[in-house]
């Protein structure tokens, strides 16, 4: 007999976890962004700019985010594949950003990722390659 109880038991149990509903997640309410994107660097939004910082020591034009997770502003120049001068601004946040570069035909979006220390790789939608250094 203790074994059929044990049995009922957890059909009990495993039935009664199948109908309970899991609480929603809860939402974090923040202005960070999963990726960065070229758009990002036209406006800074109300909430970044409580946390907007300039520092002339340092490359970057400025600076937004609590530390951990700031997003900084840069003015880059390098080349293209073709070895053509190319200029631009960009937003990185982390290892990886985006932003638009201008050569002597029209203006590109791109995205970034560091290589080395001032350094960055960068890729057009249609695959074109950039060295960039920022200035």
């Amino acid at each position: 007999m203790p074994k059929n109880y044990s049995i009922l038991f957890v059909l009990l149990f495993i039935f009664s976890c199948k109908n309970a509903e899991a609480p929603p997640p809860p939402q974090i309410n923040s202005f960070y962004k999963a990726v960065v994107t070229a758009d990002d660097r036209k406006t800074i939004t109300a909430e970044e700019a409580k946390t907007y910082h300039v520092n002339t020591t340092y490359k970057y034009e400025y600076r937004t985010g609590n530390p951990g997770n700031y997003e900084y502003n840069y003015d880059v120049k390098g080349i293209n594949i073709s070895g053509d001068s190319v200029y631009g601004n960009i937003n990185v946040q982390g290892k990886y950003g985006a932003g638009i570069l201008a050569d002597s035909a029209a203006e590109i979006e791109i995205n970034t990722e560091w290589i080395s220390h001032g350094k960055l790789k960068a890729v057009d939608k249609k695959g074109n390659e950039y060295d960039l250094v920022v200035k």
